[in-house]
């Protein structure tokens, strides 16, 4: 049976067991993730599934069930099952029925990541490995290289009762590149061009290509070395340039999730928390200086967040955030904007056929300003640009934070003084930090930053999402671990 005919039977079962309104997903996923140690493949994961996830909607009240038995009695009962729970619920609220659309998206992309071979991807590895080892000599702290690369392919079938009709194919890949130095007494390891799952995004393999690991292996040899001589960066209160590998998680922790609306109702409160802007701060709160716009964009080009619609339909759209510092808007789906009058910002998203659908975000990006890079520097009499994140720690609310760094570069008078400094650590409270930023550098700067493992729900979902942004600068940061 194809997949469209599974489609109408789970709509059929659910609609003669009760459901007033059907949607149904059918997803296949397909996913590799290599790790290398020393230039070799040290690790892989070739992995895919497919099932079909059901969300009915009886009375006011949803249920959802899942399933990966791909026969009409499978899908007949998932279909089942979500009305039975969805008559175990209770909703105080009305739900409208959306109108139906019909779409298709796919990734553009060049060279897709999944038909080059296996050899060609180890080679970039052994080539940066060899880069670093050529740059290190017989230094004896160079202990070697790390490295990732990952691709993604999601393609989703959903349907509903009253006719919508969505095909998408998304297509993600990435990867990073790291060094490592040892001493007696110390470690250090230098990333790029982030740390963690390296920078990833919606697009070809053409983009692991345009990453030139190999060229900047040296350079993160020669720091993570220079790193184990270098001072730690001392407490206190300076000016903070943060570049974007780190900017972005930053917008992530203290920007994505505060904004999802279901936390600032209270609803969703398991692995990242609730929120401090809750709706009575909605067109209230200043949140940061004026220069802060940030947005919810599902359209930008090569986001992780980035597609046709959102898991419940809605058509992909760019919702406000904060403007000039102002707090407006949330991250949302169409049932929790209802309750604010507002339309939905389109960021109703599961990670798969298994999950329910809940508020997740897309791209959050920061808008960029205007200037240039060395500008941004130009700006900053005593401070440093911190880049590549080790750790990082954020209270239940989303408010107060604590970021640390691989590294800290000096900059005095307005120029990169050639100083580093290691295990920078800055911390503050999200509107005083945001409120502090004084300049963020202009549209060529600016880029976008793919993270994989963002978590939230329970059971936990793992959902990919972006954030472009340019490097930025903020005044009177708190550095040195908070008491």
């Amino acid at each position: 049976m194809s997949g469209a005919d599974l489609l109408e039977v789970a709509l059929a079962s659910a609609r003669s067991a009760g459901a007033r309104f059907v949607e149904a997903r059918l997803v296949t996923r397909t996913r590799e993730r290599l790790a290398f140690k020393d230039g070799e493949l040290d690790g892989a994961v070739n992995e895919s599934d497919r099932g079909l996830g059901v969300r009915a909607l009886v009375g006011d009240a949803w249920g959802y069930a899942g399933t990966n038995r791909l026969d009409p009695a499978g899908v007949r009962a998932a279909a089942e099952a979500a009305v039975r729970a969805a008559g175990a619920a209770r909703s105080a609220r009305a739900v409208e029925i959306p109108p139906p659309v019909t779409g298709r998206y796919a990734t553009p992309l060049v060279e897709d990541p999944f038909a080059v071979p296996l050899s060609d991807k180890i080679a970039i590895f052994r080539e940066a490995d060899a880069a670093m080892r050529d740059a290190m000599g017989a230094e004896p702290s160079f202990k070697g290289s790390r490295g990732e690369l990952s691709a993604l392919r999601i393609e989703t079938h959903f349907r509903t009762t009253t006719g919508t009709d969505i095909v998408q194919r998304i297509t993600t890949c990435g990867a990073k590149i790291a060094a490592i130095a040892a001493s007696a007494d110390d470690f250090q390891m230098r990333s790029w061009p982030k740390s963690f799952e390296g920078n990833v995004r919606q697009t070809g393999f053409e983009f692991i290509r345009e990453l030139d690991l190999v060229q900047h292996a040296p350079e993160m040899a020669r720091e993570a070395v220079a790193l184990l001589s270098a001072e730690t960066l001392p407490p206190g209160k300076r000016t903070l340039v943060l570049d974007g590998s780190q900017l972005s998680l930053q917008i992530h922790e203290s920007v994505g999730h505060p904004t999802e609306l279901d936390r600032a109702f209270g609803e969703e409160i398991s692995l990242a928390g609730s929120s401090f802007l809750i709706p009575e701060r909605l067109d209230a709160l200043r949140f940061g200086s004026e220069r802060v716009n940030l947005v919810a964009d599902s359209t930008s080009p090569q986001g992780l967040g980035t597609y046709g619609f959102d898991d419940e339909g809605t058509p992909a759209t760019c919702a406000p955030l904060v403007q000039n510092g102002l707090f407006v808007g949330y991250l949302s789906g169409r049932d929790a904007a209802a309750r604010l009058g507002r339309p939905s910002a389109s960021t109703l998203r599961a990670e798969s056929w298994y999950g329910l659908p809940i508020v997740r975000m897309s791209n959050v990006n920061l808008l960029p300003g205007e200037g240039s890079f060395e500008d941004l520097i130009g700006g900053v009499d005593d401070g440093v640009l911190l880049s590549a994140n080790k750790s990082w720690s954020i209270d239940d609310l989303r408010l107060n934070f604590q970021f640390a760094c691989e590294i800290a570069y000096e900059i005095k008078g307005g120029r990169r003084t050639g100083r580093i400094f290691k295990n920078p650590v800055y911390w503050g409270r999200s509107p005083e930090f945001w409120g502090n930023c004084t300049a963020i550098a202009g549209p060529q700067a600016w880029e976008m930053w793919g993270w994989l493992f963002c978590g939230k729900g329970d059971p936990v979902q793992i959902m990919h999402v972006g954030h472009g942004c340019a490097p930025a600068r903020f005044d009177d940061v708190n550095f040195g671990a908070r008491s």
